[in-house]
């Protein structure tokens, strides 16, 4: 008896550490190639730890994002001044979809879940329903859409967009988190005199913080890394984010690994910063509304 749960817990834990190693072994040469010199990465076979280590790429994104050319690091992509702008573009736009996103996706669910109308699951399921269009599918009627508005090339088309993508899930997120709470809770405050908003605002919000990081992960997320719509609304450096400059580097002739290693590096490191500082209600807040009861 013994000898079988000794097996199985050694089984659990080799199947651990390989999922481990799969999941994380793209990240580390990821980190270690983007402190290579160009030689070393292409060198067979690779190595893991840099010998000896190097900022050169780093350093090479520094100087493209002020107009010099940088010494130590040679086939500089030609797009690779452009990378600094579209981080600006992408944290504008990550931010901009987070608060738009929990100004319209907050009132929506707590609506749905404690305000009994007519159409109220019809509206739910008809939202779900929005989330299992392909976004291929969805490319030429926003494209039309945003053309009409006059927001081709601007920042302000990847916004409407991926507000159109982000806030049907948001709602069900957070619909889910608010009917798991007592309806007693929602009836007290309004016995007490308390407006809708107030219930919202000062009962129900803080009760769902964990749910709320969910949502600003989410819709954070999903602006930082979306590529189809931005590279069909957005043409120039002013409005380009960064998969779409990162993606522009493999097209030049001759191409440097470890600048867009390291480019890759510079592009995760909001996401980390995020999912660090929130890590403590990721999982909570990702489950939340699952069991009821």
């Amino acid at each position: 008896m013994k000898s079988s749960l000794w097996l199985k817990r050694l089984g659990l834990f080799v199947a651990s550490v390989v999922m481990l190693i799969y999941v994380l072994a793209p990240v580390v040469w990821l980190v270690s190639s983007s402190l290579q010199h160009e030689a070393d990465i292409t060198s067979i076979p690779p190595h893991w730890i840099p010998r000896p280590a190097t900022l050169a790429s780093f350093r090479a994104i520094i100087d493209a994002g002020m107009g010099t050319v940088s010494s130590d690091t040679s086939f500089i992509p030609s797009t690779a001044q452009y990378l600094l702008p579209a981080l600006r573009n992408s944290l504008v736009t990550g931010i901009a979809v987070v608060v738009l996103n929990l100004l319209v996706s907050i009132p929506a669910a707590y609506a749905m879940a404690k305000i009994r109308f007519i159409g109220r699951d019809t509206s739910v399921y008809f939202m779900l329903a929005t989330r299992v269009i392909p976004d291929i599918a969805l490319v030429v009627p926003f494209f039309l859409f945003v053309r009409k508005l006059g927001l081709l090339d601007n920042i302000g088309s990847l916004i409407i967009t991926y507000l159109a993508i982000t806030v049907p899930f948001s709602v069900f997120m957070l619909l889910s988190y608010f009917e798991g709470l007592p309806d007693e809770l929602d009836k007290a405050a309004r016995v007490d005199g308390c407006s809708r908003f107030a219930v919202l605002t000062k009962v129900f919000l803080p009760l769902a913080l964990p749910s709320l990081v969910a949502v600003v992960l989410f819709s954070f997320l999903t602006s930082w890394n979306e590529f189809l719509f931005a590279l069909m609304f957005t043409q120039t450096s002013a409005s380009q984010t960064v998969p779409i400059i990162v993606a522009s580097f493999t097209s030049d002739f001759t191409t440097s690994f470890s600048f867009i290693n390291a480019a890759g590096v510079v592009a995760i490191i909001p996401p980390v910063i995020i999912a660090v500082m929130f890590e403590r209600y990721i999982v909570s807040g990702l489950t939340a509304g699952a069991v009821k009861g």
